[in-house]
């Protein structure tokens, strides 16, 4: 038997979690042949006994299609947390950035959608999820308005299919529900969809989601902590004092020694005014020095300053963001700005052991 063919057949088979082929997920551990023999194992995080029978049949039914007479033997092996350390159930998504600030209206859907565009630019992989359940913005920014996911079954549970936008996987609430329509829910509903959007969405392998966080520090905001590992967190500000007060208790909030997830860095949106025909001139509506004082105070880094021009609102209303416009000095702004965040998280990651996810009574 070849094993390579072997290996292509097993390629077809799916992650329940990811719903992304074994094979490219490299799960599968010490493929032997034995004569008539096939013998591997797939490790992954805990499995249901079901997912766990519907996987080893779906692998002996793909080596039987090429090979009829291979008796295969599948062992499904569950990765065993370290002790005192909760098991990472989303191990193909290597960072989860959130985009955080305490108040509304400080851009934190622009700066999180040309971000992950920077970053998908640069040649990583990079999923982005609209967190903001009563306010989606992200629809609207790529285009992506009316359209709904598709929903696939994976092993007999439905799973939901993100949408892509420019070749990055993208998900939101404004998918689901009508443009107009009022999200009124309360939190034990607002936290069982941002649970959802991780359980049962076909996440491909990532370098980096980015998570478009709402303004505040209340139940979506808990609910991530709790559900996923959080690399870190990136904060947007203006620069206003009113923006920089709001945006000191986002931080306080994902600082707490009971959460205890890093300031990766600050963006300050709206940093001064830009008029298309005075590009050279700076008019600053807002005041100057909000971006620095907060990353002095969260210990961390001024990631970028993003002028308040024309471009930026066009683009977001039109469904391409800036960053798709190589003429616009801002796109450069979002790129430098994308390098200097995987500076950060490389630094957080070298320097730190892996955030936990954590558990809280409030």
């Amino acid at each position: 038997m070849d094993k390579m063919k072997i290996v292509e057949a097993l390629g077809k088979v799916l992650d329940p979690k990811s719903g992304q082929s074994i094979i490219m997920m490299n799960l599968v551990r010490d493929l032997k042949i034995e004569g008539k023999q096939v013998n591997f194992t797939i490790e992954l995080p805990a499995l249901d006994g079901q997912q766990k029978s519907s996987l080893n049949f779906a692998c002996i039914e793909a080596v039987n299609k090429v090979y009829p007479d291979a008796q295969v033997n599948v062992h499904v092996l569950s990765k065993t947390p370290n002790p005192g350390k909760k098991d990472n159930q989303f191990p193909h998504i290597k960072n989860i950035i959130a985009v955080a600030s305490g108040k509304g209206g400080v851009g934190k859907s622009t700066i999180s959608t040309n971000l992950a565009l920077a970053l998908h630019e640069m040649g990583a992989s990079v999923g982005l999820m609209d967190a903001d359940l009563y306010g989606p913005s992200i629809p609207t920014m790529l285009g992506l308005q009316g359209k709904r996911p598709v929903v696939k079954e994976v092993y007999g549970q439905h799973k939901i299919q993100p949408l892509d936008a420019y070749g990055m996987p993208v998900m939101s609430i404004g998918f689901i529900i009508e443009p107009e329509q009022a999200v009124v829910l309360r939190g034990p509903r607002l936290a069982a969809i941002i649970k959802q959007f991780f359980n049962d969405c076909l996440w491909p392998s990532l370098d980096y989601l980015i998570v478009d966080l709402p303004p505040g520090t209340g139940d979506i905001q808990l609910t991530l902590v709790q559900t996923v590992p959080v690399t870190g967190v990136v904060l947007a500000t203006t620069p206003q004092e009113v923006a920089v007060v709001d945006a000191v208790k986002a931080m306080n909030m994902f600082l707490l020694p009971s959460v205890n997830v890093p300031i990766l860095g600050v963006v300050e949106n709206m940093s001064w005014f830009t008029p298309k025909e005075l590009p050279d001139n700076k008019y600053y509506l807002f005041g100057q020095g909000g971006g620095e004082k907060m990353a002095q105070l969260s210990k961390s880094a001024l990631l970028g300053q993003v002028p308040l021009v024309q471009g930026v609102r066009e683009g977001g209303d039109k469904g391409t963001p800036i960053i798709m416009d190589k003429t616009s000095p801002v796109a450069t702004i979002f790129q430098d700005m994308a390098k200097k965040l995987v500076q950060q998280i490389n630094l957080r990651n070298e320097n730190s052991d892996p955030t936990q996810r954590v558990e809280l009574k409030l």
